[in-house]
């Protein structure tokens, strides 16, 4: 056999043997009020097990070497590390204060977590080699009233976090760790999601029934329409195909799908009991929602454009999760 041949059958029995891994791999759901994660299967949809966590738990996130899912207790002021193939926990990282919610910058270079209770914006550095003391706070940032959300760009420079009872957008430089500038936006902000070009920034209003749209290529972001979604419009969770993204109405009880490109709503799906998190499996064809009021997670058929079932998990389920996932941008 020509050794090319050989290098490229090899190669081709690692991608389907992790692509397997992937699709065997649990769904991980959140419930806050309980503090624990819930392992479901992700063929029969059973609920195999909980796994306690810290205090008063809020979101989860997958690490972007997808070796680690991160449980951000933020009245426990520590995260929990679980193994995303087996839902096992790895470690407990301490004296992370009022981890709300976080997130890696694509490089692993930095992490940042939102204080929710105590009005600031932490930027720690990743020392993985440092067991025990992973993450060093680099930077605490003073922001306004409860920040919410963060979204880091793909060229991992600036970070930026909405203020939810302050109606305003912060932008921090990663590199200096020091505010660049901070706009008014709509009622309560929640989840942000920049566009594929990194353009454009989008802003779910949980106070309104709309979704902002703001252009930050260039100085401070400048509104450029507002989409009309539906009522408690909170988060995001990209289609996969850049250019669909989905955004979670939390009062109304439905799900839009926005256009990126035309920045107009496609489609809605009603999906009962609150929906709040959501996360795309691999095959683009099934959205998996937290519906945070009714204790399920609910699974979405995208072709049928209906919910197809329901799992009972704790209660105030708040993230999900699973390595068997569309792209997260």
């Amino acid at each position: 056999m020509n050794p090319l041949h050989f290098v490229r059958y090899a190669l081709a029995g690692v991608g389907m043997a992790l692509s397997a891994a992937a699709a065997s791999a649990p769904i991980f759901v959140l419930n806050s009020l309980d503090a624990n994660v819930s392992i479901i299967d992700p063929v029969s949809y059973k609920e195999l097990r909980r796994v306690p966590t810290g205090k008063e738990p809020h979101h989860l996130y997958l690490t972007p070497d997808e070796k680690s899912l991160m449980v951000a207790n933020a009245t426990g002021n520590t995260i929990t590390m679980m193994d995303p193939k087996t839902g096992d926990v790895q470690r407990t990282l301490t004296g992370i204060v009022d981890p709300y919610q976080l997130q890696f910058s694509p490089d692993m270079k930095w992490f940042v977590t939102a204080a929710n209770r105590l009005d600031h914006i932490d930027i720690y550095a990743w020392q993985p080699q440092e067991k025990g003391a992973e993450l060093k706070l680099v930077k605490r940032v003073p922001a306004g009233k409860t920040p919410s959300h963060i979204m880091i760009d793909k060229k991992s420079t600036t970070a930026y976090v909405t203020l939810q009872d302050s109606d305003q957008l912060i932008a921090i430089d990663l590199a200096t760790q020091t505010p660049k500038w901070t706009v008014s936006v709509g009622k309560t902000p929640a989840d942000v999601f920049l566009t594929p070009d990194q353009k454009t920034l989008l802003v779910a209003l949980t106070g309104d029934s709309f979704v902002e749209a703001y252009d930050v290529s260039n100085g401070p972001a400048k509104l450029v329409k507002r989409i009309p979604t539906a009522a408690g419009a909170h988060a995001f969770r990209a289609q996969g195909d850049k250019r669909h993204l989905f955004v979670s109405n939390r009062t109304a009880n439905s799900i839009s799908r926005i256009d990126m490109q035309t920045l107009t709503v496609t489609d809605t799906f009603a999906v009962p009991g609150g929906p709040d998190c959501m996360d795309v499996l691999a095959d683009g064809k099934t959205l998996l929602v937290t519906s945070r009021w009714a204790r399920k997670m609910t699974v979405v058929d995208l072709e049928q454009k209906k919910v197809v079932n329901q799992v009972a998990v704790g209660k105030s389920p708040h993230g999900v999760w699973t390595l068997n996932h569309a792209p997260t941008r």
